[in-house]
């Protein structure tokens, strides 16, 4: 069976003016108007290589002040950076959703509280091929290889969307080989002829694309659209005992994402550049100059139900959950994003 689905950023949903997105929104707040005192005033968080995540952002533009950012080390896998929030070496972590809802649906004691990366119309992933590759369809796919960044994980889920909607049985679909290869090697590896199929975005796309000899077989965006695909999520008890420590996190959160939505992207890229360059860890800003856009659909990362919702039936269906064993708002909150007041939707009850 052929699954269509109607993503957040296809449908009539959350909608602030870009005013509203960029007003900066106030600290929370105690009953005689100051600011609620923090449980916690550092927050442990693994990095990314030559990148600059959210958390850093916000830090560089002064929104997480008095909350202190202490960095951990770098991850190149979301399903790594959930699972260290779980085992308590970091406060916060993100992945993608599908690999938040194979985790939580293990019970695991987190919860998403915002959005963080996705897919527009300026970033994106395409599953790539060489201009002389005899790959042309889905079907051209039996017996192939694909590389992928990790498994369970967003690359892996968009191949096997393409192929279900191609038709592909589920014994034609497990002939379809999936390769974990790192990122930075996916380009070579499809030009070696090592795999068939490279997925490539951003700066690694683009460089691709330079060179030349290489188109996508399909995109994400081809599937899906816009959509937010990863969230954030934190402890259970984290939340619990840091409610004013979670509010001022999350909210320096969104608002980090709101303004590079708002500011030209070469001001963005300006500013990424110089933190890479002024927290010296010996890595390369290369990529920042192909950055595009945040790829978050909704304001401040609000998250919705849609965008957990496909992946669970994505789930069910392969039997590994029951239908009805989890439902989305179970496994999300924006209760505290400050832009979901002004959507009057989100709370957690």
């Amino acid at each position: 069976m052929v699954h269509f689905w109607k993503w957040p950023g296809q449908a009539a949903g959350i909608i602030l003016s870009a005013a509203m997105a960029a007003t900066p929104i106030a600290a929370a707040e105690q009953g005689d108007g100051q600011p609620a005192a923090l449980e916690q005033t550092e927050i442990r968080y693994q990095g990314w290589a030559g990148q600059v995540i959210w958390i850093e952002l916000a830090d560089d533009l002064g929104f997480l002040a008095p909350l202190q950012a202490k960095w951990v080390g770098n991850t190149i896998s979301g399903p790594q950076d959930i699972q260290a929030v779980v085992t308590r070496d970091t406060d916060i972590g993100g992945a993608f959703n599908g690999a938040i809802v194979k985790l939580l649906s293990k019970k695991a004691p987190v919860t998403a509280v915002i959005g963080y990366y996705g897919v527009d119309d300026h970033t994106w992933t395409g599953y790539y091929v060489t201009d002389d590759s005899p790959i042309k369809s889905a079907q051209d796919l039996i017996g192939k290889k694909v590389a992928v960044n990790t498994l369970g994980a967003h690359h892996e889920f968009m191949v096997r969307e393409y192929l279900e909607r191609a038709g592909l049985n589920a014994q034609d679909a497990k002939q379809v080989s999936l390769i974990v290869t790192p990122p930075v090697a996916a380009e070579q590896s499809l030009r070696s002829a090592n795999v068939d199929v490279a997925q490539l975005g951003g700066v690694l796309r683009d460089k691709a694309l330079e060179r030349g000899g290489i188109h996508p077989l399909f995109t994400d965006q081809d599937l899906f659209g816009t959509f937010t695909a990863g969230s954030y999520v934190l402890r259970d008890d984290f939340i619990a005992k840091n409610p004013n420590t979670t509010r001022h996190l999350v909210t320096a959160l969104a608002r980090a994402i709101e303004w590079a939505r708002e500011t030209p992207p070469d001001e963005v890229r300006a500013r990424y550049t110089r933190i890479i360059k002024e927290r010296r860890r010996a890595e390369s800003a290369d990529a920042i100059p192909y950055w595009k856009s945040t790829g978050v659909a909704q304001p401040g990362g609000l998250i919705t139900d849609d965008e957990f919702q496909i992946w669970i039936n994505w789930l069910v269906k392969d039997g590994l959950l029951q239908a009805g064993q989890v439902q989305p708002a179970s496994l999300y909150t924006n209760e505290f994003n400050p832009y979901a007041g002004a959507a009057g939707d989100g709370a957690r009850p």
